[in-house]
Parts: structure tokens; sequence; C-alpha cells
């Protein structure tokens, strides 16, 4: 991994570990390079954010590949995670604390499976109210955080894929493959409302993008590594 394989542009495939940002990813990978070749600069970044309490499957570009970002981040992305019944939060996952609990017992595998089908081919989806798109030149989480509400339009997203894989104690082990502008805290949200119910996002990973795996990528520290050995 010499200066010029960099420069020229490079696909780093890297696994996202749990309550880093995607940025602090790009930030860490971008000074480890300038700091190794004793560069001032270098372009670095990534082809499509992660949420902090979320882990797996990030895409970096390096120099000249950063062009090309936009085309990773239309790929399909596959997702694993766990849905929580019977609570909301207001940001969908872990990042607020539940504000209302529901009634769980009326659910079973018949309502699962009758509800799942609700959520695959082209659906509505409204994105959570904590996230990072802009409205006004604000971030939507940042007008949450302080306690401002805004008016979110709904928007077709494409579930070609999901599979419930566990059912225990009100916690449902899930994999979708979704398109891209997929939130799958929405899709925990609107899972939950369908179920006449409750539920948030209490576990999420990202498996794959494309054809590119989570189990080719390195960790952060593994990159780290690789770099300071060549």
């Amino acid at each position: 991994m010499t200066l010029d394989d960099l420069t020229n542009g490079k696909v780093l495939l890297v696994d996202k570990p749990l309550e880093w940002t995607s940025f602090q990813v790009v930030n860490k990978i971008r000074w480890h390079i300038k700091k190794k070749f004793g560069i001032k600069k270098i372009k670095v970044g990534h082809a499509g954010t992660l949420d902090p309490l979320a882990t797996g499957l990030l895409i970096i570009c390096i120099g000249k590949e950063t062009k090309n970002i936009e085309q990773y981040q239309g790929l399909i992305k596959e997702y694993t995670g766990t849905f929580t019944l019977g609570a909301t939060t207001p940001s969908y996952d872990l990042e607020t604390e539940i504000d209302q609990k529901y009634p769980t017992e009326h659910i079973n595998s018949k309502l699962l499976d009758e509800v799942k089908k609700q959520f695959i081919g082209t659906i509505q989806q409204k994105p959570p109210i904590f996230s990072a798109i802009k409205k006004d030149g604000k971030r939507l989480y940042e007008l949450a955080r302080k306690g401002q509400t805004t008016e979110i339009k709904s928007r077709p997203v494409e579930i070609s894929e999901f599979e419930i894989t566990s059912n225990e104690l009100s916690k449902l082990d899930f994999r979708v493959v979704c398109s891209k502008g997929t939130y799958i805290r929405s899709l925990a949200h609107d899972f939950g409302n369908a179920l006449q119910s409750g539920a948030h996002l209490s576990k999420l990973r990202r498996t794959k993008i494309g054809n590119f795996s989570v189990e080719e990528a390195l960790t952060i520290e593994g990159f780290i590594q690789q770099l300071e050995m060549e």
C-alpha cells in the first residue's frame, strides 16, 4: 500500500465499531495515512453513513476513488439486527430513552408473517426526526435535540427481502435487503405500529453493500497495522 496506490484511488472496506460515527472512521484513517507518508492532505470519504449505534460495513474511498462515492451509495444494502417490541423511543433506536410502552400479548407468528408482507416491495417511508437529513440548512437531529418538531415527507424505498430470523421474548432478529435511503429505524417503528403495538431498533449491523461483504472488511486497527507494515 504505497502513497501512489492511495492517491491514484483505493476502496477500503472497514467494519465500523459500535459508538463510532462514520466521520470519526474517515478522520482516523486520513490522520494515519497523513502521518505514515508525511503529507498534509489526502482525500478520504465514506460511501454511506452508519449511525453510531450500528456496526458493520463502511466503504471508504481514498484519493481519486472519492469521485466514485455516489456510485457506491446507490448500491443495495443488507442489514441484520434486532427489533424490540412493545416500546418506542423518539429516535426509533437506543439513542433516546423509551417514551411509551405497549402490549405485546396479541403478537404471534401468524401476525408477524402477515405484517411482514406489508413491508416487502416499494413502500412509503418517513425518515426519523433524529436523522442527518437537512431541512432549511439544519440537520433534523439538531432540531430534534432542541425539542423542535418539523414535518417530514414520506418517500418511496425498496425492500426486496425482509426475513425474521428469530423471535424470542419480544425481540425479533431480522435480515433486510433494501435500497439506498432506507431507514431501518423507521422500519422498526412502522413495523411496531402495524402490529398494533410499538417497536424500536435495538441492534443493527450492515453486512453487505452491493457485492461487498463485511466479511472482507478490516477493523480500524487492522487497517492501521496493515498501513504500518508497508
